[in-house]
């Protein structure tokens, strides 16, 4: 099983729209590594975003990009900045179909390190805006471990 772990695309500055959504970079960026993950044709089945603007407008781009049938859902909680990132780790852990979860710093850091390490406080993976990290989930239970992890500056432009 296939955790992708999105942060959202950059965002403008709060002083110009406090609701944040994706700048212009960030649309640009977001479509780039939506369009590099759509070559991987990857078996993503959810894409589960927080309910800010920003995590939702990143999480349409992706599902639009990899194709017809993903399920695009808001999280009820757990998905917030500084939410702990156990809930969201427990429920990954039960999941058989491969998924997408686009959120914020520091949650997603603290997710992955929680995931790969054991310990939420672990950096084991440093994220930027529109980055994509997919862990991995081991056979028989076995633990997460990084597949890989793309920032929009890899793909050049």
């Amino acid at each position: 099983m296939h955790l992708y772990l999105v942060q959202h695309g950059l965002a403008v500055p709060k002083d110009e729209d406090p609701a944040r959504p994706l700048s212009a970079r960030g649309r640009r960026d977001v479509g780039r590594m939506a369009a590099f993950l759509a070559r991987t044709r990857p078996a993503i089945s959810r894409v589960i975003h927080s309910g800010k603007v920003r995590a939702m407008q990143t999480a349409l781009v992706f599902a639009e990009t990899i194709g017809p049938g993903r399920i695009i859902e808001e999280a009820v909680d757990g998905l917030a900045p500084k939410d702990p990132p156990d809930m969201v780790a427990t429920a990954a852990n039960d999941w058989t179909e491969d998924t997408m979860i686009v959120g914020h710093l520091p949650h997603l850091g603290r997710l992955a390190g929680l995931l790969v390490s054991g310990n939420a406080d672990e950096t084991v993976v440093h994220f930027q805006p529109g980055s994509v990290v997919c862990l991995e989930r081991g056979e028989n239970g076995g633990g997460w471990t990084i597949a890989w992890a793309v920032r929009p500056e890899l793909l050049g432009g």
